[in-house]
């Protein structure tokens, strides 16, 4: 596992011990920020919000990111992230959050530009967490929430406060990604 783009490019990233993690090919996650260069302009902020590795929020920082929220239940996980961000060099730019994935959109106080998801495929947490973070208000009009699911778990097209705007197979893996709409935007499509 390493950072393949960017200011860290190059830099290889310790893996999970257990197969309960699961970090996004490079193949996957090179066709992801590459559908999101039109979001990574500017300094951009972005949560890893089932962080796993580390693996995404790092490649963000490597491509600009000016903060990037590491959020994750476990803390053998956070412990890997920690290890990661410090191989990275990126302490200054990273922040770490343990617990429960609602509880944690909720503790970030700053707007976000970009949200990746990639929960444990079969337990249906996309749709709750984008529920979430439509709750919460700290993913900016016009953000993107990022998410790596199974393709055989189809989600729902219709979240409130998201509209979909791209969907891609790579073999068993798709990724889906909703950008945050402003409310009035939403009842005007609703009509």
């Amino acid at each position: 596992m390493r950072i393949i783009a960017g200011e860290l490019r190059g830099r290889r990233l310790k893996s999970p011990a257990s197969n309960d993690v699961r970090p996004t090919s490079d193949k996957v996650k090179e066709a992801i920020f590459s559908m999101l260069i039109p979001y990574m302009e500017h300094d951009f902020t972005a949560v890893d919000l089932f962080a796993g590795s580390g693996n995404m929020g790092l490649e963000a920082i490597s491509r600009g990111a000016e903060r990037v929220y590491f959020t994750d239940a476990s803390r053998q996980s956070l412990a890997l992230v920690k290890e990661n961000i410090k191989i990275c060099g990126a302490e200054e730019r990273a922040v770490l959050i343990c617990g429960d994935f609602r509880n944690n959109i909720r503790r970030i106080n700053q707007e976000v530009d970009i949200f990746f998801l990639d929960p444990p495929y079969a337990d249906g947490f996309i749709p709750v967490a984008l529920k979430a973070i439509d709750a919460a208000g700290n993913l900016r009009v016009g953000g993107v929430a990022v998410c790596e699911h199974a393709y055989k778990d189809k989600l729902p097209e219709d979240i409130p406060g998201f509209r979909l705007i791209k969907e891609r197979r790579y073999g068993a893996i798709a990724v889906s990604i909703f950008e945050k709409t402003a409310k009035e935007i939403e009842e005007a499509e609703n009509e």
